[in-house]
């Protein structure tokens, strides 16, 4: 078996060239200053998003790239018409079938019943197996976010982040009731993906008939599981399409009731989708044109359909109205405004349309993965639901669903992997239409029917049969290799344990680099909100302020350690980017600062060098350097 952990590694010539101890830290720089052309991992001067391939949050890559080769990346509308028009095309009508409409035999429905509880079963050993890597990235922002909630410090104060507060939230929430470790956050995320995987089930039972709903949940439990989609780290994108699902349920069994509360609740939870994260708001747009078309047929009248669309509406914006009320009584709204606002409005413009079309068709083979039999059939559903005369009422919701679900994975046209997961519960429901339009066609003898599930039972088989061995047996670090590279995603713990146990708990400490769990691990407070540095080095007008500040809040805290993380993938360098903090930290740490750790990451393994570096040891090209304060 070929080495799983070989891949390639980050030129060092793409690193910060600054001068003394730091030459080759971070760019490479000619002799007159400017920087140098630029490689195959970096931004380029055709612009921008030529780098998004190879981002740092590109991860997928590393798993494609060692399973199946499936990814080339670098390292590193409907339209509505009037009421009778469509009442005719059955366009976002609910048309929902009561459970037992449809007449399956007991042996089908216990079939079914049998492989969803397998699905089930197989996706939370694996989940639970995997629940030791460590976090990555976003999980440890996210981490780091919880924890100072829990201490009291509220969102954008010690971290800043252009995402929602909604997902630290739900982090607080999880190690409040479990604890403060990494087998917390993912037996949350564990418990999190069964609640979800329960409301597929009842939103394909609403909408498709109780075999329906059976067998979406089951694709959903294992297209929500595949490392493609970066399945196995507790993404916002989780919690999104958990209450996005929930609020869905609702909406459909409030729909052609009088209940002010049930569609007042629909929408408050479509809010907390939204508060998880920015895209949660095109299922707000979803449930909002849902319940406007379905009451304008039921000819409900205006004042009614407008007061219940408003309705709907207002409690999607209670909870971002409580959170923006309560963050500015923190005094942080606007640290809020900036990062969410006007800073995420930069981030999200840097790539053109044209450049977003070349990204999808990138990434888009990898998702599939080998889950890609499941994707196939979900859009055979498509077709189930236009040509199924039992199916074709519910195509409006379903289709309506899918195209909103697609929408919310381009903003930005960044195209992440674990983006796509706003995607399944759709993928999901089409492919139980697929299924449940197969077994319509066949006669009703029990041997063609159970064909059908078949067919089903081999395509949620085969991508957990072939990931099995990092599901099932691979040991952890292998794992993790596998999915994250060589990313300092396990070095970031032995890191944490050196500087909490040499330093007190009200000491601070900064970390030169986008590795946020290093401060959730080390339970010490940020000495500056930058808790990531991609943005200081984007092109967008903000660039030197941000490192500015930085530096100010760095220097007024005066750390007791910092954490300089020399990896291409921390800082995402580009030919035109903001030298000024790597001169500056060059010269503050010289004054204030001595060297007291050295990690060498390689494909080989990690060195970890505490206290005094050996001689003759030299700094590998990615490596961390730890220093502490002078006394």
């Amino acid at each position: 078996m070929p080495d799983r952990r070989s891949q390639n590694r980050p030129d060092p010539r793409h690193l910060p060239i600054v001068r003394g101890r730091f030459n080759g830290d971070v760019i490479g720089l000619s002799e007159g200053g400017e920087a140098r052309e630029t490689e195959e991992d970096q931004t380029d001067q055709a612009g921008f998003a030529q780098g998004i391939r190879a981002d740092a949050y590109c991860n997928h890559s590393y798993y494609s790239h060692h399973k199946h080769n499936l990814c080339h990346c670098g390292r590193s509308e409907l339209s509505i018409g009037n009421a009778a028009e469509l009442g005719r095309l059955g366009l976002l009508e609910r048309a929902a079938v009561k459970p037992n409409a449809a007449s399956y035999s007991p042996a089908l429905r216990a079939a079914a019943w049998i492989l969803f509880a397998a699905a089930v079963v197989a996706v939370l050993i694996a989940r639970i197996r995997l629940s030791g890597l460590p976090l990555e990235r976003d999980e440890g922002e996210y981490a780091y976010g919880g924890q100072l909630l829990l201490l009291g410090i509220p969102p954008y104060k010690l971290a800043y982040s252009m995402k929602l507060p909604g997902t630290a939230g739900a982090y607080a929430l999880i190690m409040s009731l479990f604890g403060q470790s990494i087998g917390a956050i993912h037996i949350g995320l564990a418990l999190a993906n069964l609640v979800t995987i329960g409301l597929i089930y009842l939103l394909g039972r609403e909408l498709l008939s109780e075999l329906g709903g059976i067998l979406s949940a089951a694709s959903y439990a294992v297209l929500s599981l595949m490392p493609y989609v970066l399945g196995t780290a507790a993404h916002a994108t989780h919690f999104v399409v958990l209450f996005a699902t929930a609020g869905a349920v609702i909406l459909l069994r409030s729909a052609d009731r009088q209940s002010r509360s049930l569609i007042f609740g629909s929408g408050f939870l479509f809010g907390l989708g939204f508060l998880m994260k920015q895209p949660g708001i095109l299922f707000v747009f979803f449930g909002s044109l849902y319940l406007f078309c379905h009451d304008w047929r039921a000819r409900f009248g205006l004042k009614a359909v407008l007061f219940r669309n408003l309705l709907f509406l207002f409690g999607a914006a209670v909870p971002s109205l409580v959170t923006a009320v309560l963050l500015w009584k923190a005094g942080v709204f606007g640290n809020f405004w900036f990062w969410t606002v006007k800073y995420a409005t930069q981030y999200g413009s840097q790539v053109s349309l044209g450049e977003g079309l070349q990204v999808f068709i990138g990434h888009f083979l990898g998702v599939l993965g080998t889950a890609w039999p499941i994707w196939v059939l979900g859009f055979a559903g498509l077709i189930a639901l236009a040509t199924n005369k039992t199916l074709r009422r519910r195509a409006g919701f379903v289709a309506t669903f899918m195209v909103f679900s697609a929408l919310a994975v381009c903003p930005g046209l960044y195209f992440r992997p674990h983006y796509f997961i706003l995607f399944l519960p759709a993928l999901a429901l089409m492919t139980g239409s697929a299924v449940v339009g197969m077994l319509h066609i066949q006669a009703k003898t029990l041997l063609p029917r159970f064909a059908v599930l078949l067919v089903l039972a081999i395509s949620l088989a085969f991508p957990v049969w072939s990931e099995r061995d990092f599901f099932f047996q691979l040991p952890l670090r292998q794992a993790n290799m596998l999915i994250n590279g060589t990313n300092p995603f396990p070095e970031s713990i032995r890191i944490s344990d050196y500087i909490r146990a040499q330093s007190d708990p009200e000491d601070k400490i900064a970390v030169l680099g986008s590795e946020p769990q290093i401060y959730f691990y080390s339970k010490r407070l940020s000495a500056t909100g930058y808790i990531y540095t991609y943005a200081l080095m984007e092109p967008q007008p903000y660039t030197h302020q941000m490192q500015e500040e930085m530096i100010h809040e760095i220097e007024a805290a005066r750390p007791r350690f910092l954490v300089l993380v020399v990896m291409s993938k921390s800082w995402l360098v580009g030919p035109d980017s903001d030298q000024t903090i790597f001169r500056w930290a060059d010269n503050y740490c010289e004054a204030n600062y001595e060297e007291v750790g050295l990690i060498n990451i390689s494909d080989r393994g990690t060195d970890y060098y505490f206290s005094t570096r050996p001689p003759g040891v030299e700094p590998a090209p990615d490596r961390i350097l730890i220093y502490r304060r002078k006394t």
